[in-house]
């Protein structure tokens, strides 16, 4: 590492063009606190990019006593991107408060421990087996449909983003762990109820300039320690019944990612122990859940507003469905493209993950800033999504901006959208999240109208790890 940083020093010597931290502008830090003070966790994103239209692309905040570095340009968060694992890590507040909680999973685990993890994963969300997920999938959806038709009959109001969490759950945790939960029509005490308590907690000591819980435990902790433990008990009566289910009943190989693991972890050497396995089912279960669920209530925010675009969908899903009111099969899947297209639009608009945060492993140098070892990186996702040199009509909502073969809105640079991430450690589940939004707005599409029960400008976005709205209330009205 010492020669490391004498190499990285010369290069700041000999090359003039190089920034350092101190240069940077940014916002007046305090002693210690640096910028801590400042910051409301559910709105974190919107005062980083209202800064970043006042101090440019590139500039610097104190997340404690550290110089952390902002940033909005996509050719430098690609670059960090591509240059994970070897240089960058993801900001290490964020293994230490997941492992905390029992979650240090695929998505938060660093070094060597990642790669067996990211294996299993990747080899059990794969696309290849979505052909074997659509039948439970479609049962699910047409759940789902169901439920919504009585309340759309009725008259009454739904409240979009605790049904979408309720489908995502199911999805889940049919796939991943090969039970249906059915939380769609189960009315008690859900186990997505005490999930939603993880991702805002992760968020909040995440950014924690001191570690207060460690040492007090404000009611907010007692609280969320009592959701965490229920939660550790469902994981580990999952655990249980699917151990014995494989000891009961041998088959040739692993059904679904539990199975996957718990086999693994029999192989000497595999690095897959029961805490590897509980961490990484809490992580599929929160990542799961709040990704799909966030993009599918945002782009309903955006189709609600639109008679024109509903129409267009109404019309899409009858030519590719038919009679029928979901899509049944995977063949079927292929022509829901616009719908695809829809929710990635929407997703430029209202970017689920609004920033991803990193952290240089050594003395790096990315792009013309120098990088001490251990600086914290916020990367900005919104801001080159609205920049015209990056999309044509920008603040237009245009879905056909996504679809092959309409070249009129131009400029197009997909590098600079970033929702899954990118390089070896892109989102494992995006392919299935892709399924999951074709089913649920074809299906909308096909049966409903949608009105949204709010003006538009009171549903804000909040921050908790993803952005997600602080409200989603909508009136179905079925169609024929």
């Amino acid at each position: 590492m010492a020669d490391r940083r004498i190499a990285w020093q010369r290069t700041l010597s000999g090359g003039a063009q190089l920034r350092q931290l101190a240069d940077l502008p940014g916002p007046r830090r305090l002693p210690f606190l640096g910028n801590a003070l400042q910051f409301d966790p559910k709105s974190m994103h919107l005062i980083l990019e209202k800064w970043g239209d006042e101090f440019g692309s590139a500039y610097v905040i104190g997340m404690g006593p550290k110089r952390t570095l902002v940033c909005s340009d996509p050719e430098l968060m690609q670059t960090v991107l591509r240059e994970r694992p070897e240089k960058y890590r993801r900001f290490s507040p964020i293994e230490s408060a997941a492992a905390e909680m029992g979650g240090n999973g695929v998505f938060s685990v660093e070094g060597e421990a990642w790669r067996p993890q990211r294996r299993i994963v990747m080899q059990a969300l794969a696309p290849t087996n979505f052909r074997n997920f659509v039948p439970v999938m479609h049962g699910i959806t047409q759940r789902l449909l169901q439920r919504w038709k009585r309340i759309a009959q009725a008259g009454e109001i739904l409240e979009m983003t605790d049904e979408l969490i309720r489908y995502t759950v199911d999805v889940t945790t049919a796939l991943a762990f090969g039970e249906d939960p059915n939380t769609i029509e189960d009315s008690g005490d859900v186990i997505q109820i005490h999930l939603a308590q993880i991702f805002p907690m992760l968020m909040s000591r995440t950014i924690a300039p001191f570690p207060w819980w460690r040492y007090i435990k404000l009611p907010q902790d007692r609280r969320f320690d009592r959701s965490l433990a229920v939660v550790h008990k469902h994981i580990a009566q999952l655990i249980e019944r699917t151990r014995k289910k494989m000891q009961d009943h041998p088959s040739d190989g692993p059904h679904n990612l539990l199975e996957a693991m718990l086999a693994a972890s029999t192989q000497e050497g595999s690095g897959i122990t029961d805490e590897v396995i509980a961490a990484n089912v809490l992580t599929l279960l929160v990542a799961g859940e709040d990704t799909t669920a966030h993009t599918l209530a945002w782009t309903m925010f955006f189709i609600g507003q639109d008679k024109a675009l509903q129409q267009q969908l109404h019309a899409a899903s009858k030519n590719a469905l038919g009679e029928s009111s979901t899509c049944a099969t995977f063949e079927g899947l292929k022509s829901l493209d616009l719908f695809e297209a829809t929710a990635m639009e929407a997703t430029r608009l209202k970017p689920i993950i609004p920033q991803l945060v990193f952290e240089s492993i050594d003395y790096a140098v990315l792009g013309d800033i120098a990088l001490p070892a251990g600086t914290p990186v916020f990367f900005l996702t919104r801001p080159s999504m609205l920049d015209a040199q990056k999309f044509g009509r920008p603040e237009q909502f245009l879905p056909e901006r996504w679809q092959a073969g309409h070249e009129q809105v131009r400029p197009h640079d997909a590098h600079a959208y970033a929702q899954f991430g990118a390089g070896p450690r892109v989102c494992p589940g995006r392919h299935l999240a892709m399924v999951e939004l074709r089913l649920v707005l074809s299906m909308l599409a096909r049966n409903f109208s949608l009105e949204l029960a709010a003006e538009p400008g009171s549903i804000k976005e909040e921050l908790d790890f993803t952005m997600h709205p602080n409200a989603m209330p909508v009136r179905l009205r079925c169609l024929p």
